[in-house]
């Protein structure tokens, strides 16, 4: 029986790989275009039956979906092409039965290996390989809609401000399961003509729960697993205007899209805050409910999760009561 793990290249492999890789160089662009491949992981060459993997890259980091089976080990490149293949770039065969070339997960751009290194890091996502809207890297889904945010954070928050905004402990009080997925299915299928409306939903807890699970499903979190020790740090600055002035600094450092969304988010919840006298939501219990919704730790660690909760609490927090400063 097999299993896939996800790794992120910033985690130490297990101790019984070994890797052979070109020069792995991060990846500066907000795109999250896995076809400029450039210098990545060219083969994991390991033992204890861990089988050929394939890659795909974000604009935080390379992740590695590593197939586990039962299969004998060896050395493989990035995709096996079924049928006859020709390299988009330089035109000529793409040779052999498996792993002849690389392929752009964003753009479906195929090329040889050696290819990959002269493609321009800057393609554009088809929105005909976009095929659901939970679940998809940020970066990629706005770059492929040309908008700001994701149209879920969009249409979500619209339909929360015009009718939920005095609901008691909203987005503490949890919709119905069955529902909070019959919304994420509208948006994967209808993307931006999905129906939340109140006749189709009228209780508003499902919205909040599609919106917090949209947040939960991106494969990088809002506040990237590149700069999570950074904001964590910056919780821990005992003076306020010091860790108010770190909080910023690391804000600058998120990619336009995580930016320009937490910004968008960090405005609505502060109109949420300015109803409190209704719906008993302030800015603390606000950053208890987002915390870990927004953040997560680099490495799959609970007591790093546990550890860290109070922070990232405290994060949202200062988020939220400053966001007219801090964005």
């Amino acid at each position: 029986m097999s299993w896939v793990r996800s790794l992120h290249w910033s985690e130490e492999l297990p101790s019984h790989t070994t890797t052979t890789t070109s020069t792995m160089r991060r990846h500066t662009t907000s795109s999250t275009c896995a076809a400029s491949l450039r210098e990545r992981a060219e083969s994991v060459s390991v033992t204890d039956g861990i089988a050929p993997f394939c890659y795909l890259l974000t604009s935080e980091k390379v992740h590695f979906k590593v197939r586990i089976s039962s299969a004998p080990a060896g050395r493989e490149n990035v995709h096996t092409f079924r049928g006859p293949h020709w390299c988009e770039y330089c035109a000529n065969f793409m040779w052999g039965l498996i792993a002849q070339g690389v392929r752009c997960s964003d753009c479906g751009l195929n090329v040889h290996k050696q290819c990959s290194k002269h493609v321009p890091n800057d393609c554009q996502p088809d929105l005909k390989r976009i095929k659901k809207v939970y679940c998809c890297d940020l970066t990629t889904l706005v770059k492929a809609h040309n908008t700001q945010r994701p149209m879920v954070v969009d249409i979500c928050i619209r339909e929360i401000e015009a009718r939920g905004l005095k609901s008691e402990g909203l987005y503490r009080v949890s919709g119905f399961t069955e529902h909070i997925e019959d919304v994420k299915m509208a948006f994967d299928r209808d993307g931006e003509k999905a129906d939340i409306s109140a006749n189709i939903y009228p209780d508003i807890n499902i919205i909040t729960g599609a919106l917090k699970l949209y947040f939960r499903d991106l494969p990088i979190p809002i506040i990237t697993y590149d700069t999570y020790s950074k904001f964590i740090e910056a919780a821990k600055i005992p003076n306020a205007d010091e860790r108010l002035e770190a909080v910023h600094e690391v804000l600058m450092l998120l990619p336009p899209a995580h930016y320009e969304t937490l910004r968008y988010l960090m405005i609505h919840l502060k109109k949420v805050t300015m109803n409190e006298k209704d719906n008993l939501m302030n800015a603390e219990n606000l950053g208890i409910v987002f915390g870990p919704t927004l953040m997560r730790p680099p490495e799959d660690s609970t007591l790093t999760t546990l550890h860290d909760m109070r922070y990232q609490k405290l994060i949202v927090q200062i988020l939220i009561e400053n966001e007219d400063v801090l964005f």
